[in-house]
C-alpha cells in the first residue's frame, strides 16, 4: 500500500493543516466526535491528501472512521480557522459539508454509539442536540458554527474564524 500523503505544514510552531468535515444529522441531533485524550468534540472528518477533492476526502474519512458510505451534501462554511492547540499556532483551511449518515450506522440520543482506532487516535462518537446550547456546553470548536446550527447557511459561507480574537 502506497505512503498516503496528507496535506499538513509544520514551520517552527505554527501549523498549517488542511481539513475537511461534515456535520451529519439525524433526530434533531448532530454527530460529534473526538480523541480520547482530548477534552473536546469536533465534527467528523480529516486531512485532504495530495490530489484528492474535498468531498472525496470527507467519502474516505467516513468509511475510514465510521465504516459506512456517507453521502456528502452541500458545502455550508470554508473557513480560514486560526487558533492555539498542542503549544503551536494553527492555520486551518476548513470546508464544511452537510453530510447523510446511513440508516444503518447506530444511533442514540444519548452516550457513545462508536469507537474506532484511527492512526494513534482513539475516537469516538456521539449524537447530540443540534442546538447552540448542546453545542456551547461540548466545547466544540470552530465556535461559529454553535450560533449557526439551528439556521444552517443556504449559501457556501466563507468566513475567517480566530480564536486568538475572541473575548
Amino acid at each position: 500500500m502506497a505512503k498516503r500523503t496528507l496535506i499538513r505544514l509544520t514551520s517552527g510552531r505554527r501549523r498549517f493543516n488542511y481539513r475537511i468535515a461534515g456535520l451529519g444529522f439525524r433526530d434533531r441531533h448532530v454527530l460529534v466526535h473526538r480523541a480520547t485524550h482530548e477534552t473536546f468534540w469536533t465534527f467528523p472528518g480529516g486531512r485532504a491528501e495530495i490530489g484528492e477533492t474535498s468531498a472525496e476526502t470527507l467519502q474516505r474519512e467516513m468509511v475510514e472512521e465510521l465504516g459506512v458510505d456517507v453521502e456528502v451534501g452541500r458545502l455550508l462554511w470554508v473557513v480560514e480557522n486560526f487558533f492555539h492547540f498542542e503549544k503551536r499556532r494553527w492555520h486551518e483551511l476548513g470546508f464544511y459539508y452537510l453530510m447523510t449518515v446511513p440508516e444503518s450506522f447506530p444511533f442514540a440520543p444519548e452516550g457513545i454509539v462508536h469507537r474506532v482506532q484511527d492512526g494513534d487516535n482513539d475516537l469516538e462518537f456521539k449524537w447530540v442536540p443540534a442546538t447552540r446550547a448542546a453545542l456551547e456546553a461540548l466545547d466544540i470548536p470552530p465556535y461559529f458554527i454553535a450560533a449557526e446550527i439551528e439556521n444552517l447557511p443556504q449559501e457556501t459561507r466563507h468566513l475567517v474564524w480566530d480564536d486568538g480574537k475572541l473575548p
